[in-house]
Protein backbone atom coordinates (compact mmCIF):
# COMPACT_ATOMS: atom_id res chain seq x y z
CA UNK A 1 0.00 0.00 0.00
CA UNK A 2 1.63 3.48 -0.85
CA UNK A 3 2.42 6.14 1.76
CA UNK A 4 -0.14 8.15 0.20
CA UNK A 5 -2.77 5.48 0.38
CA UNK A 6 -1.62 5.10 4.38
CA UNK A 7 -1.97 9.06 5.08
CA UNK A 8 -5.44 9.12 3.35
CA UNK A 9 -6.49 6.90 5.63
CA UNK A 10 -4.95 8.24 9.19
CA UNK A 11 -7.11 11.74 7.90
CA UNK A 12 -9.62 10.32 7.57
CA UNK A 13 -9.32 8.81 11.12
CA UNK A 14 -9.03 12.08 12.50
CA UNK A 15 -11.90 13.08 10.33
CA UNK A 16 -14.33 10.73 12.19
CA UNK A 17 -12.53 11.73 15.27
CA UNK A 18 -12.99 15.29 14.95
CA UNK A 19 -16.79 15.46 15.48
CA UNK A 20 -16.63 13.42 19.04
CA UNK A 21 -13.83 15.52 19.94
CA UNK A 22 -15.33 18.92 19.13
CA UNK A 23 -18.80 17.79 20.61
CA UNK A 24 -16.25 17.42 24.10
CA UNK A 25 -14.63 20.32 23.36
CA UNK A 26 -17.84 22.76 23.61
CA UNK A 27 -19.53 21.51 26.58
CA UNK A 28 -19.42 23.39 29.52
CA UNK A 29 -18.37 20.78 31.45
CA UNK A 30 -14.77 21.27 32.58
CA UNK A 31 -13.40 18.18 33.13
CA UNK A 32 -12.79 17.41 29.19
CA UNK A 33 -11.20 13.96 30.41
CA UNK A 34 -14.54 12.54 32.15
CA UNK A 35 -16.74 13.63 28.92
CA UNK A 36 -14.18 12.40 26.67
CA UNK A 37 -14.29 8.99 28.37
CA UNK A 38 -18.03 8.72 28.13
CA UNK A 39 -18.26 9.96 24.45
CA UNK A 40 -15.40 7.69 23.30
CA UNK A 41 -17.52 4.50 25.55
CA UNK A 42 -20.60 5.61 23.53
CA UNK A 43 -18.65 5.30 20.17
CA UNK A 44 -17.28 2.53 20.44
CA UNK A 45 -20.50 0.74 21.58
CA UNK A 46 -21.64 2.29 18.04
CA UNK A 47 -18.59 0.25 16.72
CA UNK A 48 -19.44 -2.97 17.81
CA UNK A 49 -22.75 -2.51 16.43
CA UNK A 50 -21.25 -1.69 13.20
CA UNK A 51 -19.21 -4.43 13.07
CA UNK A 52 -22.21 -6.83 13.84
CA UNK A 53 -24.06 -5.30 10.83
CA UNK A 54 -20.40 -5.81 8.93
CA UNK A 55 -20.33 -9.91 10.01
CA UNK A 56 -24.00 -10.03 9.80
CA UNK A 57 -23.98 -8.68 5.90
CA UNK A 58 -21.11 -10.57 5.30
CA UNK A 59 -19.00 -7.63 4.29
CA UNK A 60 -16.32 -9.27 6.44
CA UNK A 61 -14.06 -9.74 2.90
CA UNK A 62 -16.13 -6.31 1.00
CA UNK A 63 -12.19 -5.22 0.50
CA UNK A 64 -10.03 -8.76 0.93
CA UNK A 65 -6.92 -6.53 1.77
CA UNK A 66 -5.96 -4.51 4.68
CA UNK A 67 -5.79 -1.73 6.20
CA UNK A 68 -7.02 -0.04 2.66
CA UNK A 69 -9.27 -1.31 -0.43
CA UNK A 70 -6.92 -3.52 -3.35
CA UNK A 71 -4.05 -0.62 -1.64
CA UNK A 72 -6.40 2.36 -2.24
CA UNK A 73 -7.54 4.27 1.29
CA UNK A 74 -11.68 4.21 -0.51
CA UNK A 75 -14.16 2.12 -2.59
CA UNK A 76 -13.90 4.77 -5.15
CA UNK A 77 -10.46 4.73 -6.18
CA UNK A 78 -10.46 0.73 -5.76
CA UNK A 79 -13.94 0.81 -8.14
CA UNK A 80 -11.97 -0.82 -11.08
CA UNK A 81 -10.91 -3.88 -8.92
CA UNK A 82 -14.19 -4.20 -7.12
CA UNK A 83 -16.08 -4.37 -10.29
CA UNK A 84 -13.77 -6.86 -11.92
CA UNK A 85 -14.16 -9.15 -8.81
CA UNK A 86 -18.10 -8.63 -8.26
CA UNK A 87 -18.17 -9.26 -12.57
CA UNK A 88 -16.18 -12.92 -11.76
CA UNK A 89 -18.25 -13.45 -9.00
CA UNK A 90 -21.65 -11.55 -8.26
CA UNK A 91 -22.53 -13.62 -5.10
CA UNK A 92 -19.11 -13.38 -3.35
CA UNK A 93 -18.14 -11.11 -0.73
CA UNK A 94 -16.61 -8.62 -2.59
CA UNK A 95 -18.99 -6.21 -4.10
CA UNK A 96 -19.37 -2.44 -3.64
CA UNK A 97 -22.09 -1.92 -1.18
CA UNK A 98 -20.11 -4.62 1.00
CA UNK A 99 -16.87 -3.01 0.45
CA UNK A 100 -18.45 0.69 1.53
CA UNK A 101 -19.50 -1.20 4.56
CA UNK A 102 -16.32 -2.98 5.53
CA UNK A 103 -14.50 0.43 4.67
CA UNK A 104 -16.49 2.02 6.94
CA UNK A 105 -15.83 -0.28 9.49
CA UNK A 106 -12.48 0.51 9.35
CA UNK A 107 -12.78 4.31 9.38
CA UNK A 108 -14.81 4.55 12.51
CA UNK A 109 -12.22 1.59 13.96
CA UNK A 110 -9.62 4.38 13.74
CA UNK A 111 -11.29 6.84 14.43
CA UNK A 112 -11.57 5.71 18.26
CA UNK A 113 -8.64 4.78 17.98
CA UNK A 114 -7.93 8.55 18.03
CA UNK A 115 -9.74 9.17 20.45
CA UNK A 116 -8.10 6.99 22.75
CA UNK A 117 -5.14 8.37 21.86
CA UNK A 118 -6.78 11.81 23.14
CA UNK A 119 -7.83 10.23 26.40
CA UNK A 120 -4.12 8.83 27.12
CA UNK A 121 -3.00 12.78 26.18
CA UNK A 122 -5.60 14.71 28.21
CA UNK A 123 -4.51 11.99 30.99
CA UNK A 124 -0.57 12.82 30.88
CA UNK A 125 -1.12 16.14 30.66
CA UNK A 126 -3.75 16.90 33.43
CA UNK A 127 -2.34 13.98 35.52
CA UNK A 128 -1.32 16.36 39.01
CA UNK A 129 -4.98 18.20 38.02
CA UNK A 130 -6.93 14.91 38.10
CA UNK A 131 -4.82 13.01 40.56
CA UNK A 132 -5.53 9.78 38.11
CA UNK A 133 -2.76 7.08 37.18
CA UNK A 134 -2.04 7.86 33.43
CA UNK A 135 -1.80 3.91 33.51
CA UNK A 136 -5.67 3.22 32.57
CA UNK A 137 -5.38 5.12 29.63
CA UNK A 138 -2.29 3.86 27.93
CA UNK A 139 -3.76 0.14 28.58
CA UNK A 140 -6.44 1.49 26.31
CA UNK A 141 -4.16 2.02 23.97
CA UNK A 142 -2.20 -1.25 23.79
CA UNK A 143 -5.72 -2.72 23.58
CA UNK A 144 -7.15 -1.09 20.83
CA UNK A 145 -3.76 -1.65 18.91
CA UNK A 146 -4.00 -5.00 19.44
CA UNK A 147 -7.40 -5.23 18.56
CA UNK A 148 -6.37 -3.72 15.28
CA UNK A 149 -3.58 -6.62 15.12
CA UNK A 150 -6.52 -9.02 15.03
CA UNK A 151 -9.04 -6.83 12.44
CA UNK A 152 -5.98 -7.25 10.03
CA UNK A 153 -5.70 -11.40 10.86
CA UNK A 154 -9.87 -11.12 10.33
CA UNK A 155 -9.21 -10.18 6.53
CA UNK A 156 -5.54 -11.61 6.38
CA UNK A 157 -6.56 -15.05 7.46
CA UNK A 158 -10.31 -15.22 5.81
CA UNK A 159 -12.45 -14.66 8.34
CA UNK A 160 -11.26 -17.61 10.63
CA UNK A 161 -13.49 -18.09 13.27
CA UNK A 162 -11.47 -18.12 16.30
CA UNK A 163 -9.65 -14.66 14.70
CA UNK A 164 -13.34 -13.48 14.56
CA UNK A 165 -14.23 -14.21 17.72
CA UNK A 166 -11.31 -12.83 19.67
CA UNK A 167 -11.70 -10.53 17.47
CA UNK A 168 -15.48 -9.96 19.07
CA UNK A 169 -14.18 -10.62 22.52
CA UNK A 170 -11.28 -8.06 22.37
CA UNK A 171 -14.19 -5.50 21.32
CA UNK A 172 -16.30 -5.88 24.29
CA UNK A 173 -13.45 -5.71 26.41
CA UNK A 174 -11.90 -2.53 25.40
CA UNK A 175 -16.05 -1.42 26.00
CA UNK A 176 -15.61 -3.11 29.42
CA UNK A 177 -12.49 -1.14 30.26
CA UNK A 178 -13.70 2.32 29.10
CA UNK A 179 -17.20 1.55 31.28
CA UNK A 180 -14.96 0.53 34.31
CA UNK A 181 -13.26 3.87 33.90
CA UNK A 182 -16.39 5.79 33.00
CA UNK A 183 -17.88 4.57 36.56
CA UNK A 184 -14.77 5.56 38.58
CA UNK A 185 -15.81 8.95 36.84
CA UNK A 186 -18.90 9.43 38.80
CA UNK A 187 -20.09 10.79 42.14
CA UNK A 188 -22.86 9.41 43.54
CA UNK A 189 -24.79 11.51 46.09
CA UNK A 190 -25.78 8.53 47.36
CA UNK A 191 -24.50 4.96 46.63
CA UNK A 192 -24.70 1.26 48.10
CA UNK A 193 -22.96 1.39 51.86
CA UNK A 194 -19.79 -0.53 52.17
CA UNK A 195 -21.08 -3.29 53.54
CA UNK A 196 -23.17 -4.20 50.12
CA UNK A 197 -20.47 -3.97 47.70
CA UNK A 198 -18.64 -6.01 49.20
CA UNK A 199 -21.48 -8.57 49.56
CA UNK A 200 -21.98 -8.68 45.97
CA UNK A 201 -18.71 -8.05 43.81
CA UNK A 202 -17.81 -11.07 43.70
CA UNK A 203 -21.36 -12.03 42.42
CA UNK A 204 -20.99 -9.11 39.98
CA UNK A 205 -17.15 -10.52 38.65
CA UNK A 206 -19.04 -13.92 38.32
CA UNK A 207 -21.55 -12.66 36.55
CA UNK A 208 -19.35 -10.77 34.04
CA UNK A 209 -17.31 -13.88 33.98
CA UNK A 210 -20.18 -16.37 32.58
CA UNK A 211 -20.87 -13.22 30.01
CA UNK A 212 -18.03 -13.34 28.57
CA UNK A 213 -17.91 -17.23 28.07
CA UNK A 214 -21.33 -16.60 26.28
CA UNK A 215 -20.37 -13.47 24.00
CA UNK A 216 -17.39 -16.42 23.01
CA UNK A 217 -20.04 -18.99 22.43
CA UNK A 218 -22.71 -16.59 20.52
CA UNK A 219 -19.68 -15.35 18.35
CA UNK A 220 -18.84 -18.87 18.00
CA UNK A 221 -22.36 -19.30 16.35
CA UNK A 222 -22.14 -16.45 14.18
CA UNK A 223 -18.78 -16.75 12.98
CA UNK A 224 -19.57 -20.18 12.07
CA UNK A 225 -23.20 -19.62 10.52
CA UNK A 226 -25.20 -21.89 13.11
CA UNK A 227 -27.90 -19.20 14.35
CA UNK A 228 -30.41 -21.66 12.34
CA UNK A 229 -28.74 -25.15 13.40
CA UNK A 230 -31.82 -25.26 15.65
CA UNK A 231 -34.57 -24.46 13.65
CA UNK A 232 -37.34 -25.25 16.71
CA UNK A 233 -38.40 -23.65 19.84
CA UNK A 234 -37.62 -24.31 23.09
CA UNK A 235 -36.40 -27.58 21.49
CA UNK A 236 -33.29 -28.60 19.33
CA UNK A 237 -34.81 -30.66 16.50
CA UNK A 238 -37.18 -31.89 18.61
CA UNK A 239 -35.02 -32.80 21.58
CA UNK A 240 -33.76 -31.86 25.03
CA UNK A 241 -29.96 -32.98 23.88
CA UNK A 242 -30.01 -33.04 20.42
CA UNK A 243 -27.41 -35.41 17.82
CA UNK A 244 -24.90 -33.06 17.86
CA UNK A 245 -20.85 -33.45 17.50
CA UNK A 246 -19.00 -31.44 19.39
CA UNK A 247 -15.62 -32.24 18.80
CA UNK A 248 -15.76 -31.08 15.08
CA UNK A 249 -17.94 -28.15 16.71
CA UNK A 250 -15.23 -26.80 18.89
CA UNK A 251 -11.75 -28.05 17.29
CA UNK A 252 -10.98 -23.96 17.22
CA UNK A 253 -8.39 -23.82 14.63
CA UNK A 254 -9.56 -24.14 11.30
CA UNK A 255 -10.56 -22.30 8.25
CA UNK A 256 -14.31 -21.23 8.11
CA UNK A 257 -16.73 -23.92 7.13
CA UNK A 258 -14.48 -26.83 7.05
CA UNK A 259 -12.42 -29.11 9.41
CA UNK A 260 -8.26 -29.14 9.72
CA UNK A 261 -8.03 -31.73 7.02
CA UNK A 262 -10.45 -30.24 4.33
CA UNK A 263 -14.08 -31.84 5.08
CA UNK A 264 -16.64 -29.73 5.24
CA UNK A 265 -18.03 -28.83 8.86
CA UNK A 266 -21.04 -31.41 9.19
CA UNK A 267 -24.69 -30.01 10.16
CA UNK A 268 -24.37 -32.01 13.86
CA UNK A 269 -20.99 -29.45 14.31
CA UNK A 270 -23.49 -26.99 14.01
CA UNK A 271 -26.19 -28.18 16.14
CA UNK A 272 -23.80 -29.28 18.87
CA UNK A 273 -22.46 -24.87 18.67
CA UNK A 274 -26.33 -23.47 18.58
CA UNK A 275 -27.39 -25.86 20.94
CA UNK A 276 -24.47 -25.10 23.32
CA UNK A 277 -25.21 -21.26 23.10
CA UNK A 278 -29.00 -21.88 24.11
CA UNK A 279 -27.99 -23.50 27.41
CA UNK A 280 -25.53 -20.81 28.29
CA UNK A 281 -27.79 -18.40 27.45
CA UNK A 282 -29.95 -19.98 29.89
CA UNK A 283 -27.34 -19.98 32.71
CA UNK A 284 -26.65 -15.99 31.79
CA UNK A 285 -30.29 -15.40 32.28
CA UNK A 286 -30.75 -17.38 35.69
CA UNK A 287 -27.21 -16.16 37.17
CA UNK A 288 -27.28 -12.50 36.16
CA UNK A 289 -30.82 -12.18 36.94
CA UNK A 290 -30.43 -13.67 40.42
CA UNK A 291 -27.33 -11.08 40.43
CA UNK A 292 -29.85 -8.05 39.39
CA UNK A 293 -32.61 -9.38 42.06
CA UNK A 294 -30.53 -9.78 44.73
CA UNK A 295 -28.27 -6.66 43.65
CA UNK A 296 -31.61 -4.49 43.72
CA UNK A 297 -33.04 -5.16 46.38
CA UNK A 298 -29.91 -4.82 48.62
CA UNK A 299 -30.03 -1.28 47.33
CA UNK A 300 -33.81 -0.77 48.50
CA UNK A 301 -33.43 -1.79 51.83
CA UNK A 302 -30.21 -0.13 52.34
CA UNK A 303 -31.95 3.25 51.37
CA UNK A 304 -30.02 3.54 48.41
CA UNK A 305 -33.19 2.56 45.84
CA UNK A 306 -31.78 6.09 44.01
CA UNK A 307 -27.94 5.12 43.83
CA UNK A 308 -26.15 4.94 40.60
CA UNK A 309 -25.55 1.42 41.55
CA UNK A 310 -29.22 0.94 41.57
CA UNK A 311 -29.63 2.57 38.25
CA UNK A 312 -27.20 0.17 36.87
CA UNK A 313 -28.89 -2.65 37.94
CA UNK A 314 -32.39 -1.82 36.97
CA UNK A 315 -31.10 -1.60 33.50
CA UNK A 316 -29.21 -4.31 33.49
CA UNK A 317 -33.07 -6.56 33.93
CA UNK A 318 -34.45 -4.37 30.71
CA UNK A 319 -31.30 -5.19 28.60
CA UNK A 320 -31.34 -8.87 30.00
CA UNK A 321 -34.69 -9.37 29.01
CA UNK A 322 -34.40 -7.51 25.73
CA UNK A 323 -31.25 -9.97 24.69
CA UNK A 324 -33.64 -12.68 25.69
CA UNK A 325 -36.36 -11.60 23.41
CA UNK A 326 -33.81 -10.79 20.48
CA UNK A 327 -32.62 -14.18 21.25
CA UNK A 328 -35.42 -16.20 20.41
CA UNK A 329 -37.17 -13.82 17.74
CA UNK A 330 -33.47 -14.80 16.07
CA UNK A 331 -34.93 -18.72 15.58
CA UNK A 332 -38.78 -17.95 15.64
CA UNK A 333 -38.21 -15.37 12.82
CA UNK A 334 -35.09 -16.98 10.81
CA UNK A 335 -32.05 -14.31 11.79
CA UNK A 336 -33.32 -11.00 10.41
CA UNK A 337 -30.67 -8.75 10.48
CA UNK A 338 -32.01 -5.87 12.12
CA UNK A 339 -32.78 -8.30 15.26
CA UNK A 340 -29.60 -9.86 14.97
CA UNK A 341 -27.51 -6.66 15.62
CA UNK A 342 -29.85 -5.94 18.41
CA UNK A 343 -28.94 -9.02 19.89
CA UNK A 344 -25.24 -8.26 19.39
CA UNK A 345 -26.04 -5.37 20.96
CA UNK A 346 -27.66 -6.50 23.64
CA UNK A 347 -24.36 -8.82 24.73
CA UNK A 348 -22.22 -5.83 24.62
CA UNK A 349 -24.86 -3.49 26.85
CA UNK A 350 -24.86 -6.40 29.14
CA UNK A 351 -21.32 -6.94 29.32
CA UNK A 352 -20.97 -2.80 29.68
CA UNK A 353 -23.55 -2.66 32.64
CA UNK A 354 -21.46 -5.51 34.76
CA UNK A 355 -18.55 -4.19 34.10
CA UNK A 356 -19.88 -0.68 35.22
CA UNK A 357 -21.18 -2.27 38.77
CA UNK A 358 -18.01 -4.38 38.87
CA UNK A 359 -15.69 -1.36 38.98
CA UNK A 360 -18.27 0.95 41.44
CA UNK A 361 -18.38 -2.19 43.47
CA UNK A 362 -14.70 -2.27 43.78
CA UNK A 363 -14.31 1.29 44.97
CA UNK A 364 -16.95 1.10 47.50
CA UNK A 365 -16.08 -1.86 49.16
CA UNK A 366 -12.57 -0.65 49.42
CA UNK A 367 -14.48 2.38 51.67
CA UNK A 368 -14.30 0.76 55.14
CA UNK A 369 -17.94 2.14 57.18
CA UNK A 370 -18.85 4.20 54.06
CA UNK A 371 -22.59 4.71 54.33
CA UNK A 372 -25.53 5.47 51.67
CA UNK A 373 -25.03 9.04 50.72
CA UNK A 374 -21.55 9.56 51.63
CA UNK A 375 -19.35 10.82 48.27
CA UNK A 376 -17.31 7.74 47.24
CA UNK A 377 -15.68 8.75 43.60
CA UNK A 378 -13.01 10.16 42.11
CA UNK A 379 -14.93 12.83 40.28
CA UNK A 380 -13.33 15.88 38.86
CA UNK A 381 -10.02 14.72 40.41
CA UNK A 382 -11.04 14.04 43.81
CA UNK A 383 -9.31 11.12 45.68
CA UNK A 384 -12.53 8.90 47.72
CA UNK A 385 -13.88 10.28 50.79
CA UNK A 386 -14.55 7.85 53.27
CA UNK A 387 -17.11 8.49 56.12
CA UNK A 388 -16.29 9.70 59.28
Amino acid sequence: MQTASILQLCALGLIVASGPLAYVWVKSDANKYRKLIWVTMFFTFDLILFGAFTRLTDSGLGCPDWPGCYGHSNPIAAHAHIAAAEAAMPTGPVTVAKAWIEMTHRYLAMGVGVLIISLLVIAWVRRSTFRQSVWPAAALLVLVCVQGAFGAWTVTLKLMPAIVTIHLLLAIVLLCALGWLAARQFSAAASVPSAVARRFRAFAMLSLGLLFVQIALGGWVSTNYAVLACPDLPLCHGQVIPDADFASGFTLWRPLGVLPNGELLPAAALTAIHWTHRVGALVIFLVVGAFAGMLSRACKAAGAAGSYEHKLVRALNWVLLLQLATGLANVALAWPLAIAVMHNGGAAALALLLAMLVSRLTLLARQPGLASGAPASIYGGQTPTRAA
